[in-house]
């Protein structure tokens, strides 16, 4: 722990050490290099060979470390170019609900006429990714951990290789100004969507409906209950049933209606019914405080305003 704190520190030392615009231009400035494991062992070897070398006034020994500590020095430089002149362009992240891995797109470019091995990108909290580059550069995703809804400053990242000999370590910090949207995280068992009202009610399949609609050909993932199984030996192939439940055309989703909830359970359950109508197709309109109303719509546009509504409320009391 404490070692994993005191590298923490002196990562903070740096560069950069502020947020920056993309794209970012690695350059050499911010390159550091250290010997791996293995490579200070291997010079730690060779200084003792020297010693020894010039102890007993061995020449050819000498030469020999002299030679090995050559190509060492060229692996460390030949490290360090593998990333200088690597350019990152973009980074995205897509919205998902709280507690779950977000997806960090990282795009790096490069210019042409070398070829780059062995890079990897990782951040503080995330497991490092290999990115692999063409002519035109080449993209990477992290699994971003999330704990919490609203806006989530991105993380350091860090783009590293320890090509082509595996002696040295050269590494280069981007702290993207960017801010990543975290959506509150649904209510994992509660109420059904309300049902709306209106002229344009009308009755929608449902898995779990009142009223038979018809029976159909059974589809991977339909739930065994609903297979109508006498139905399916007199015919030789098993058929389904198909329920219907009414619906009206608009569902009121009101953050006034739940007062007997606590402020972020009203949050979780409310994004629990934005995703129900999605699923189901219904269209809703959002109430909450603060905010215009949303809808009445449907579809992902929609679905996403709400949620980013929702996430982005302040916290509660």
């Amino acid at each position: 722990m404490a070692a994993t704190g005191l590298r923490r520190r002196l990562e903070r030392w740096m560069r950069p050490r502020h947020a920056e615009a993309l794209p970012v231009r690695i350059d050499r400035q911010r390159i550091y290099v250290l010997p791996t494991p293995f490579g200070g062992f291997l010079i730690a070897l060779l200084a003792t060979m020297a010693a020894g070398a010039l102890n007993y006034n061995n020449n050819p020994a000498l030469l020999l470390c002299l030679l090995l500590g050559g190509a060492t020095l060229a692996s460390l430089l030949w490290t360090q170019l593998q990333l200088s002149g690597l350019e990152v362009r973009a980074v995205r992240g897509e919205p998902v609900p709280a507690g779950r891995s977000m997806p960090l797109h990282v795009h790096v470019g490069a210019p042409p006429g070398r070829e780059r091995r062995g890079l990897r990108v990782d951040c503080e909290d995330a497991v490092a990714a290999p990115l692999s580059l063409d002519e035109t550069g080449g993209e990477t995703t992290l699994a971003l951990p999330t704990q919490r809804r609203g806006w989530m400053p991105a993380p350091r990242i860090r783009i590293s290789s320890t090509r082509p000999l595996g002696l040295a370590r050269a590494w280069a910090w981007v702290r993207p100004d960017l801010r990543l949207l975290v959506h509150p995280a649904p209510e994992a068992h509660g109420p059904p969507l309300p049902l709306g009202a209106g002229e344009d009610a009308q009755a929608r399949l449902h898995p779990a409906g009142d009223d038979l609609h018809h029976l159909r050909e059974w589809r991977q993932g339909d739930a065994r209950r609903a297979i109508a199984w006498k139905t399916s030996a007199r015919r030789d192939a098993l058929v389904v049933r198909e329920f219907e439940r009414p619906q009206g055309a608009d569902v009121v989703l009101d953050w006034a209606a739940l007062g007997g909830l606590g402020h972020e359970a009203r949050i979780r359950r409310l994004a629990r019914w934005v995703d129900i109508a999605e699923r189901d197709g219904v269209r809703s309109l959002l109430r909450v405080p603060g905010h215009a109303p949303l809808g009445p719509d449907r579809g992902a546009h929609h679905r996403q305003a709400c949620l980013r509504a929702l996430a982005l409320l302040p916290d509660g009391p």
